[in-house]
């Protein structure tokens, strides 16, 4: 394998998505990631269809290898703590108590291998009244704030995201976390436990702007719904696109644009808060003028005049937009059992150490018999701890 974490271990038994997310991530950058699945499989197999191999799974999953084990038998414990014995990292998001109760607490693979790194990403955290609940994206939406800052204003109702911002966001917070941790290992030669709860992630990713307004002690009951979020999107004469202007200088270039000096002395407009406290009437305005004409123009004169700006697109459009075709951001292989597939390549690129591209995510179980045969099992032992 290629990539900067060529040469790294990591065991995932995590599911659905936080986890794998993590994983996959590090699997793109080069770790040999075995999955460790029952024998049902990772739920997220059956979403989408494609036979156990839906779009999600394939894409947070590929370049991994996978290995089924039935985790409530001795085997199949016994399998997991012999991996342990050569991981790197061993990652798990069971409910707090569940991995103890497998006898695959941090404890007992510590004693196993002093260096790991071991990763435990749940929820909520190990402790408190939520602890123990069962949780998926929404209710973290609902809980950090994120459905209470997608509200219009103060008299507006939350409402969800329509993608799995926390599950996402908790997989890049646990993926950078254990390269800190291999990093750290790499100084001092020790490994360490690792805890990453969602509830806390997006707590932390809100916070510099979503929350900025709890920032201040005592100025709670002054924080505005959607403070700094307003829509940004109009509607020309042929599709939608979106512009903004922050500095001044960008406002400034946006009113010549619009053909508006006039908003130049506006009191409600000519400073960068006043912006923002009228955003409704500025919003407005704006959108009245954008209706006049197709979204090419108007691109063309707020490009003129160095105001941020682009066309809102349809998911298909993404595909053939020019800029996304320049970066060579979506790629196309053939995948066996699928056919002509998609995928967007790994974000980061490096120089020395390319990433994997064009990957496959593994058929449930498919690695098994290698991974066992790497551990000294034999023909006999691997069939027993397989049940084949």
């Amino acid at each position: 394998m290629s990539g900067p974490l060529s040469g790294f271990k990591i065991i995932d038994m995590s599911r659905v998505l936080s986890g794998p997310i993590s994983t996959g991530l590090l699997a793109d950058q080069g770790a040999d990631v075995i999955k460790v699945e029952p024998p049902a499989g990772d739920i997220v197999r059956q979403m989408g269809g494609g036979k156990g191999m839906g779009p999600g799974f394939l894409t947070i999953n590929r370049g991994k290898r996978s290995i089924v084990l039935d985790l409530k038998s001795e085997q199949g414990i016994d399998a997991v703590k012999r991996m342990v014995e050569g991981a790197d990292v061993f990652v798990q998001n069971f409910r707090p108590g569940a991995i103890e109760g497998m006898g695959l607490g941090y404890d007992v693979l510590k004693a196993i291998n002093p260096k790991l790194i071991y990763v435990s990403i749940s929820g909520f955290g190990e402790t408190g009244p939520y602890a123990h609940k069962r949780v998926y994206d929404p209710v973290i939406q609902a809980l950090s704030g994120m459905a209470d800052i997608q509200a219009n204003d103060a008299n507006d109702r939350p409402r969800m995201m329509r993608t799995v911002i926390p599950d996402k966001t908790t997989g890049l917070t646990v993926a950078q976390a254990i390269t800190a941790a291999l990093l750290s290992r790499e100084r001092t030669g020790e490994g360490q436990k690792i805890t990453v709860a969602m509830l806390d992630t997006m707590i932390a990713y809100l916070w510099p702007e979503g929350l900025a307004g709890l920032t201040m002690v005592g100025n709670e009951a002054n924080v505005r719904t959607g403070q700094l979020a307003q829509d940004l999107i109009f509607k020309s004469k042929d599709g939608y696109l979106t512009c903004g202007a922050v500095s001044d200088s960008e406002w400034k270039g946006m009113c010549a644009a619009l053909n508006k000096p006039q908003w130049l002395d506006d009191e409600r407009f000519n400073t960068a808060r006043g912006r923002v406290v009228n955003a409704p009437a500025r919003l407005q305005a704006t959108g009245e003028v954008i209706a006049e004409r197709t979204t090419a123009e108007w691109l063309e004169l707020l490009d003129s005049h160095g105001v941020p700006c682009a066309p809102v697109l349809t998911r298909p459009q993404i595909l053939t937009h020019e800029q996304v075709v320049e970066n060579n951001i979506v790629q196309e292989y053939n995948h066996p059992g699928l056919g002509r597939v998609r995928q967007a390549r790994p974000a980061a690129q490096f120089e020395k150490t390319p990433t994997n591209t064009e990957q496959l995510a593994p058929e449930l179980g498919a690695d098994g018999a290698a991974i066992l045969t790497e551990l000294g099992y034999d023909e006999t032992q691997i069939a027993q701890v397989l049940g084949s």
